[in-house]
């Protein structure tokens, strides 16, 4: 086998999934062409939260050195009453996580996290980062891959041993993936829920708003039945990162678009007038239509392989979009590389291995957006579950999820 070919990955998509594999690709020696459609690279949303199980990676990686100046340690993840601001559940982070999970718990702005993992790329001298190129096609031979980049007007090639599809919720790579096994690619779809983003200065008018009603250093969930909304810190406290969920129509294809705010407004019946004020002094909401990935469509065939998004982008309820895409990465290098022989097996073995875990999260997210818009007697019983859970059961019930390992592959 040409060893050019045999080792040399090649990853369509430089956002977290894409340079996170390129990462962890180069740590066992592979050489990385990675392909961004973008001409430049650019986060898309706002705030970004990250737990022990993805952080626990990013420092092997050698990224969370880069990262932590410009991140905040909360110091719990709280719950609120959206109607009596009554806290119903804590569970505690900052020095707790770490003692427990091995790896903080972060919240900072996505954009800080692209850049470093940005900056760690650019020292590793086996990765080539090639923006303005957008993947058109890839031939498999017994070897490997050639993939096909339109680039600057022009066709360019890059022979790998794989084809790693990191391109998100709208991949082009998964129709390659699906289209090849015989199945009708598939587009992401509406879920039906619509995230409201703002970021506000923590001096503003907003954001004294919320550190009146929120904690200031934690993560402050304030549920309701016909809403629910997620606050935390950014840029080492200097802003609030604010997201609330609603249901609405489908607004835009892209990430983001035009959403009357009247939405947002007309489900928060019934909220705390602080609260309320709080949603008025904020300014501007961004709306962003939810989309998801069927995950039952396939991940891998043969020398193609999906990860994050592009393979199971789901509703952001456990706050695990990132983190899934981070584990995504950082595995399929170790599998890759731990049973070399045989990539089109080390493929399998990865996405038979990832589906469990991916199903389980989903779930947990599916059981949170359940909890977090209940309503009449189950909401009661909710507050009733809160109660008797400690902080400590709490952080318990989170062990199978933040205190995740990377599983090794025995070598045959």
């Amino acid at each position: 086998m040409d060893d050019t070919r045999s080792r040399q990955i090649v990853i369509a998509g430089a956002g977290v999934a894409g340079l996170t594999a390129a990462l962890a690709f180069a740590e066992r020696g592979y050489r990385v062409q990675v392909f961004e459609q973008a001409q430049r690279l650019e986060a898309a949303g706002a705030g970004i939260q990250l737990s022990p199980n993805a952080t626990r990676i990013l420092r092997q990686l050698g990224v969370l050195d880069r990262l932590l100046p410009a991140a905040v340690r909360p110091e719990a993840v709280v719950l609120k009453d959206a109607a009596t601001l009554r806290e119903l559940a804590r569970v505690r982070l900052g020095q707790a996580a770490e003692a427990r999970w091995q790896a903080p718990y972060l919240v900072a702005h996505r954009a800080d996290l692209q850049s470093a993992l940005t900056a760690r790329v650019a020292e590793m001298p086996n990765i080539v980062l090639s923006p303005g190129a957008h993947v058109s096609g890839v031939a498999k031979g017994s070897h490997g891959v050639t993939v096909a980049a339109e680039m600057a007007g022009e066709t360019v090639e890059a022979e790998g041993l794989l084809l790693v599809g990191a391109d998100g919720v709208w991949s082009s790579v998964r129709g390659l993936v699906d289209t090849a096994k015989g199945a009708a690619s598939p587009r992401s779809h509406f879920s039906g829920e619509l995230a409201w983003r703002a970021t506000v200065p923590a001096d503003s008018a907003a954001g004294q708003a919320f550190a009146a009603i929120g904690a200031a250093n934690c993560v402050t969930t304030f549920l309701h039945p016909g809403f629910h909304m997620v606050a935390y810190p950014v840029s080492k406290g200097a802003a609030f990162n604010l997201v609330a969920f609603t249901k609405g129509e489908r607004i835009a294809e892209g990430w983001s678009g035009n959403a009357d705010t009247r939405i947002l407004t007309g489900a928060m019946g019934g909220t705390a007038a602080a609260l309320a004020r709080l949603i008025e002094a904020t300014s501007p909401w961004t709306a962003w239509p939810i989309h998801t990935v069927d995950s039952k469509q396939p991940w891998t065939n043969d020398r193609m392989v999906l990860i994050g998004d592009a393979a199971h982008a789901m509703t952001p309820f456990a706050a695990q979009g990132a983190a899934m895409a981070i584990e995504d990465a950082a595995m399929l290098a170790d599998v890759v590389a731990d049973l070399p022989a045989d990539p089109a097996q080390s493929l399998q073995i990865w996405e038979n291995l990832r589906r469990l875990r991916v199903a389980r999260v989903a779930r947990r997210g599916a059981l949170n957006r359940l909890a977090w818009h209940a309503a009449g007697p189950v909401s009661i019983a909710r507050n009733l579950f809160l109660k008797m859970r400690s902080s400590e059961k709490l952080a318990a019930d989170l062990d199978w999820l933040y205190g995740w390992q990377q599983q090794k592959i025995i070598r045959r």
